[in-house]
């Protein structure tokens, strides 16, 4: 009797340590390799390796590092947070610190997988850093909140001196110096993320002599985010920037300098046509925005000539 109690604890004991299968919220929908649930399967592999053969060193892992200066693709490390700033009522810039003057190691364009927990529910959410690939000592974030978001409660609540884990590089489009004659980037509110700093890598290497044409598709002018930044990229000779606002009416509301790169209304597909057409070397186009504006740019951009292979979508 007392063998098959001391049975019963023991396997009680491993259920306890048996891998909890993600939540739908848990995967930040991006497809990310690996993905939650990749990790689910492989730690459930690895517990039941151990669970046969009774040995639980099996399943231990390194614990998180604190502040590390490596990403992992598979292991959400820890990273504290040195700035908060709001840039608008619903955006933040979020910068994390980095040891030293050592390097995030992210490609221009590659992004990070952000973890939170609100309510006792953990919830997984993809980010692009805006800041320069070889940032020393940091990496920033744009985030946007939202009011019914479960990750906006989480990212309001923080404050310097908090920690947040991340995981990664994530991402399929590598960019390379030259390698196509210029770059449409259609970008719509923090989809202007990813553009930032494959845009900033350009502008840095002289050598790089790759046409770029931003287009920016905001609500309101004050709704841009960045103007110093894009102002500054618009002075170079390759540079040129162009916005979308769909709350606007008056151009007497903007300054000079933006009067004749803003239309008002929304991006459809005869203003896309025309922006093509004002390409001054076959473009490759970036796409990054909301899913609608993904999937409805795409379709432009087909109807405008651009081939599957002409385009990438964040």
């Amino acid at each position: 009797m007392m063998g098959q109690v001391e049975e019963g604890d023991e396997e009680e004991a491993w259920l306890q340590l048996r891998p909890v299968e993600p939540l739908p919220s848990q995967c930040c929908g991006s497809g990310c390799s690996p993905c939650v649930f990749d990790l689910y399967q492989r730690d459930l592999a690895r517990w039941e390796a151990a669970r046969a053969s009774k040995d639980r060193s099996l399943l231990r892992r390194e614990e998180t590092q604190s502040c590390p200066s490596k990403l992992s693709p598979e292991t959400f490390l820890a990273f504290l947070i040195s700035a908060v700033d709001r840039l608008t009522k619903d955006t933040y810039l979020v910068r994390f610190a980095l040891p030293g003057n050592s390097q995030l190691g992210l490609r221009p364009g590659q992004h990070l997988i952000l973890r939170g927990t609100v309510d006792d529910l953990e919830i997984q959410r993809a980010y692009t850093p805006i800041s320069p690939a070889n940032a020393e000592g940091y990496f920033e974030v744009l985030i946007k909140c939202y009011q019914t978001g479960l990750m906006s409660q989480y990212v309001k609540s923080w404050k310097a001196g908090d920690t947040a884990f991340w995981r990664g590089p994530f991402g399929g489009f590598f960019y390379k110096p030259n390698q196509y004659g210029e770059l449409l980037m259609l970008a719509a509110g923090t989809g202007l993320a990813p553009m930032v700093p494959i845009l900033q890598s350009i502008t840095d290497n002289a050598e790089d002599e790759t046409f770029i044409t931003l287009v920016g598709c905001f609500k309101t002018f004050e709704g841009i985010y960045m103007k110093t930044f894009l102002q500054e990229q618009a002075r170079f000779w390759n540079v040129r920037t162009f916005f979308v606002l769909s709350q606007e009416n008056s151009l007497e509301q903007l300054p000079w300098s933006y009067r004749d790169r803003t239309h008002f209304g929304r991006l459809d597909r005869d203003l896309l046509e025309e922006l093509v057409g004002s390409c001054r070397r076959k473009p490759f186009a970036l796409v990054c925005g909301s899913a609608e504006f993904t999937k409805d740019v795409a379709g432009y951009l087909l109807h405008a000539g651009l081939a599957e292979d002409s385009y990438f979508l964040f």
